[in-house]
C-alpha cells in the first residue's frame, strides 16, 4: 500500500508539473530564435502593422499587400518561431492573387506580452477588426489561415466572426487528442487540456466553406488528425491530400498542386 501511495503520489506530481508548465509544452515563441529569420524580405512589399489587443498588450503584424487582390488571407502560424520565418509560406499564398495580414502572437517576434491561449484568440480578434475597420476588408473577402497550432486560432475566429472561408494546413481536432498522443505515457494527462484548442467543434459552427490540408507523412500532427478534422466539417468542404515529408511546408514541397486546389477553392467562393 506506502509503494502503490507512493507511486500515485509521483503521478499526480508530474500532472501537476505538466500543468504548470503548460504553456512552455504548447508555445515555443524562441525556438529557435525569437527574432530569427528575413525581416525585411525583398520579394514581399512587407508593411509594419501595429496593433491593440482587447487587453492592452501590443502586437506586431505584416501587411502584405496586392494590387489584384480579390481576397485577404489572415494568416495565423504555428506555435514555434515568428513570421519572419514564413516569409515563403506568404510569398506563395500572395500569389492567389490575395493581400496577407500575417499575424504575431502575444509573446512572438516584435509583439509584447506572453502567449497563452485566451490571449492569442484575443489577437486574432484585433486582428480581424483591424482587417475589417481599418483596412475596410469586407468580411467576405477575409479567408481566415491557420497552419498547425494556427489552425485552431483561424477556425476559432471564424466559429465567432463573418469570414468568406477558411483554410487549414496540417489541424489537429483538440489539445486532449495531441496531449493524448504525445504523453502517451501518462494516462489521464488529456483531461489536464479538456476543452483547450478544440477545433472540432468550433468546426461545427462554421458555415463556409473550408480547405483543409495536410502531408501524409507530417511529422508533427498525423495525417490521420487532418482527415478527422475533415469529416467532422460541415459542407461545403475539400481535402488536399500531400504526398511528402512536411508540416508547414505543403505550399513549399507541392506548390502547383496546393495552388491548382487553392485556386479552385478561392473560385467557388
Amino acid at each position: 500500500m506506502n509503494l502503490f501511495l507512493a507511486i500515485f503520489v509521483a503521478y499526480v506530481l508530474v500532472l501537476v508539473l505538466v500543468r504548470i508548465f503548460e504553456p512552455r509544452l504548447i508555445f515555443f515563441p524562441n525556438y529557435p530564435d525569437r527574432l530569427d529569420g528575413d525581416w525585411h524580405p525583398r520579394a514581399l512589399p512587407v508593411q509594419d502593422v501595429w496593433l491593440t489587443a482587447s487587453d492592452g498588450v501590443r502586437l506586431h503584424a505584416w501587411w502584405i499587400p496586392h494590387d489584384s487582390a480579390k481576397f485577404t488571407f489572415l494568416a495565423f502560424h504555428g506555435n514555434a518561431s515568428n513570421i519572419a520565418n514564413r516569409a515563403l509560406t506568404y510569398e506563395f499564398l500572395r500569389s492567389a492573387p490575395a493581400n496577407i495580414l500575417a499575424l504575431e502572437y502575444r509573446g512572438y517576434g516584435h509583439s509584447e506580452g506572453k502567449p497563452d491561449e485566451a490571449g492569442i484568440y484575443r489577437d486574432a480578434e484585433a486582428a480581424y477588426e483591424y482587417l475589417v475597420n481599418t483596412k475596410r476588408i469586407d468580411h467576405k473577402a477575409i479567408i481566415s489561415f491557420g497552419q498547425s497550432l494556427g489552425s485552431a486560432v483561424a477556425t476559432h475566429l471564424a466559429a465567432g466572426h463573418q469570414v468568406g472561408g477558411v483554410v487549414l494546413e496540417a489541424p489537429f481536432p483538440s489539445a486532449s487528442r495531441v496531449a493524448r498522443r504525445v504523453f502517451w505515457f501518462l494516462p489521464g494527462v488529456s483531461l489536464l487540456t479538456h476543452g483547450q484548442f478544440d477545433t472540432q467543434a468550433w468546426l461545427k459552427e462554421i458555415h463556409v466553406p473550408i480547405l483543409i490540408v495536410h502531408c501524409v507523412q507530417d511529422p508533427v500532427i498525423p495525417f490521420r488528425f487532418g482527415q478527422e478534422l475533415y469529416d467532422a466539417a460541415l459542407p461545403p468542404k475539400n481535402f488536399l491530400q500531400i504526398n511528402g515529408y512536411c508540416h508547414e511546408e505543403s505550399s513549399l514541397i507541392a506548390p502547383t498542386q496546393y495552388h491548382t486546389a487553392l485556386q479552385k477553392f478561392l473560385n467557388s467562393l
